[in-house]
């Protein structure tokens, strides 16, 4: 079972700030227009954004850039580490976490100018912050023990406390549990000591989570009805729910049938009463397995669908995971091995897909690492030899006042030759971001056409062989009608499953498009939505057929367009869509036009939107170097054109 976890991440130089947002928010919006641009007002506006952070995250962003804004103006280090510690705890709700990365690195810099510890430990510490959310852990840990050793030197052992309680849950997150114990027993020891309720209970939940991950369960069930009692007395409500949630595990793995009723009952209702849909998925899974070892089939498969139901809407991958191989195994209790069976099969497709992602991921970041290294040292060569030839050309101007004429001119040599410098930093840039883009999108087509193989020649070979040893058998046999009847349908629900699975292989990774390029593939991909009757598909192409297109660049511009028809068919309720492929050999331009007339929009929404599918678009045009011009207004449709240079 799963356990949750809490992370205890706070932004450390705002503590202190967000203490001043009682104050009241008119008084301090009156003081505004008289305050003088100085380091005063820069403080002023942090006040003012703590006061609207509660309820109004959007108004204390707008404060917080102002005092930013002022703060370099002025030249005012701390006001500037003061904005960003309280900025990135908002990009952080947003999810922006590579954004509030790069401030907090620039924090540390700034500290260290300052050569203020106290300032540089609580920078380094939100670093880790960021690495955390980001899944970063080896960072994470190396922020977090750098953070902790200057807490050391200036004797803060309430701060150090708490990286030694985040660095055990860092390292409960890289699977490194004894690491995780150690760490987690000196917060416990501290927290205990100093009489820190709140931050005890946390600590000792993160550090029963380590003990149960090495089946230490006696440990665990300590630490968690210790988090239980402390919880309830303090009114922490998700410490509540992980504590009951943590004990109800550790009964389950008992096969203690009674006490884990009791737990799991409890943080069902608890998620429920503070709308926590994670922790009703664990706990009614739990109810489920309450219910399996008490042989109750049926009420074990209500709970198991409800939690399956809430882990499907909330697309919370890993419970789905872990809730199909529950349900299997309560429908082989009813008999029904088919279902259960089905079920099995799905988890394992999910499960492939996690592993994949991990690895992916995992490849991705060391790929972005590696290149983001080498760019930046040739970078920072660059910015040296631009130091160098700068000492350089002072040296000589200072000692040529004689040749002044000689001097004017090498120095406006030596301009030219800076501007060039910084041309090649900036195309280091964008060829780093271009590199990092173009990993992401083979990537990507590397496992499409990975699955879609396996689909196709693992799974379409199995189920092809199911079908001929079905027909083999059934020359065997002698079935009543009725069982004839229904032999047949199993048959054609079989033929229906291998074309439902050819689809979606073909649909990962057309083999059309590889034999025989982008137009046959673009042309049989509008033939079949077409001819599927939920939009009428117009397909067009000019010049195409000696066009000549590389593979990775045919395979972008396909999922280009089939997420511009994905979106006339889900958002625009288009009845009729235009695509239209133009190359033209003379000017080595190819010009992809998909027009519909559906609902149209405003295309500055585009700007707000959170959505994946237009970025992911603008991603793909932009790694192959095209432009995009977007037409489209309410009632009126949506046009949208794309030129590649070939």
């Amino acid at each position: 079972m799963k356990k949750l976890a809490l992370i205890f991440l706070v932004g450390f130089i705002s503590v202190v700030a967000q203490a001043q947002a009682v104050k009241n928010k008119d008084s301090l919006l009156r003081l505004l227009p008289e305050a003088k641009e100085d380091t005063s007002k820069v403080l002023l506006y942090l006040d003012i954004g703590n006061t609207y952070e509660l309820d109004d995250i959007k108004t204390a962003g707008k404060y917080y850039l102002m005092a930013g804004s002022l703060s370099k103006r002025l030249n005012y280090k701390r006001g500037i580490i003061k904005f960003i510690s309280d900025y990135t705890g908002i990009l952080n709700a947003r999810g922006s976490f590579d954004s509030s990365l790069l401030l907090n690195k620039q924090a540390i810099q700034l500290a260290k100018e300052l050569n203020d510890k106290v300032i540089i430990a609580k920078t380094t510490a939100n670093t880790g912050n960021s690495y955390n959310f980001l899944g970063q852990y080896e960072e994470a840990v190396y922020h977090y023990e750098t953070a902790k050793k200057y807490f050391d030197e200036i004797n803060n052992p309430y701060l150090s406390a708490r990286m030694n309680d985040l660095i055990q849950n860092v390292y409960y997150r890289l699977y490194q549990y004894k690491k995780g114990i150690e760490y987690g027993k000196d917060a416990v020891h501290y927290f205990r000591s100093a009489g820190k309720e709140i931050e005890l209970g946390q600590s000792l939940l993160n550090l029963a989570n380590n003990y149960q991950s090495l089946k230490y369960n006696d440990s665990a069930l300590v630490c968690y009805k210790e988090g239980l009692s402390i919880s309830k007395k303090t009114g922490y409500k998700a410490l509540e729910l992980a504590c009951l949630i943590g004990t109800g595990n550790i009964y389950f793995h008992h096969y203690d049938v009674n006490r884990m009723q009791k737990y799991y009952e409890d943080a069902l209702l608890l998620s429920k009463q503070i709308s926590d849909p994670e922790g009703e998925v664990i706990a009614g899974r739990g109810m489920a397995l309450y219910f399996l070892l008490k042989k109750d089939f049926k009420t074990a498969k209500d709970y198991i669908s409800a939690s399956l139901k809430i882990a499907d809407s909330l697309d919370l991958k890993q419970e789905k995971f872990e809730n199909l191989k529950v349900i299997s195994s309560i429908l082989f209790g009813l008999h029904d091995v088919i279902t259960a069976e089905k079920y099995l099969d799905s988890s394992a497709v999910i499960e492939t897909k996690l592993r994949g992602e991990e690895i992916q991921n995992k490849t991705l970041l060391l790929e972005k690492r590696f290149e983001t290294e080498k760019k930046e040292a040739q970078i920072k060569l660059q910015k040296a030899q631009l130091r160098q030839k700068s000492n350089l050309i002072y040296f000589l101007v200072a000692g040529a006042l004689a040749l002044l004429l000689i001097s004017i001119l090498t120095y406006r040599n030596y301009k030219h030759r800076q501007k060039l410098q910084q041309a090649k930093i900036d195309e280091l840039e964008t060829e780093k971001q271009l590199t990092a883009t173009e990993a992401v999108l083979k990537g990507e087509e590397q496992e499409r056409t990975r699955l879609a193989k396996d689909l196709h020649d693992g799974l379409g070979g199995m189920l092809s062989g199911i079908k001929f040893s079905l027909n083999t058998v059934k020359e065997n046999l002698i079935m009543t009608p009725d069982n004839a009847h229904a032999f047949e349908r199993s048959i054609d629900m079989l033929d229906s499953s291998i074309k439902e699975m050819r689809r979606v292989a073909h649909n990962m990774m057309p083999e059309i498009l590889v034999k025989y390029g982008l137009d046959a593939a673009l042309k049989e991909f509008c033939t079949e939505i077409d001819r599927s009757g939920v939009v009428h598909v117009s397909y067009q192409s000019v010049g195409m057929q000696q066009a000549e297109i590389a593979q990775t660049a045919s395979v972008t511009i396909y999922r280009i367009v089939q997420e511009l028809l994905n979106n006339a068919i889900k958002h625009a309720n288009a009845k009729n869509v235009l695509v239209q492929l133009h190359q033209s050999a003379q000017e080595k331009l190819l010009a992809v036009t998909v027009e519909d007339d559906g609902s149209g929009f405003d295309a500055d929404v585009l700007k707000q939107s959170g959505g994946m599918g237009w970025p992911n678009i603008k991603n793909r045009v932009d790694f192959l170097k095209g432009r995009i011009d977007l037409q489209s207004n309410p009632g009126k449709g949506t046009s949208v054109m794309i030129e590649i240079n070939i």
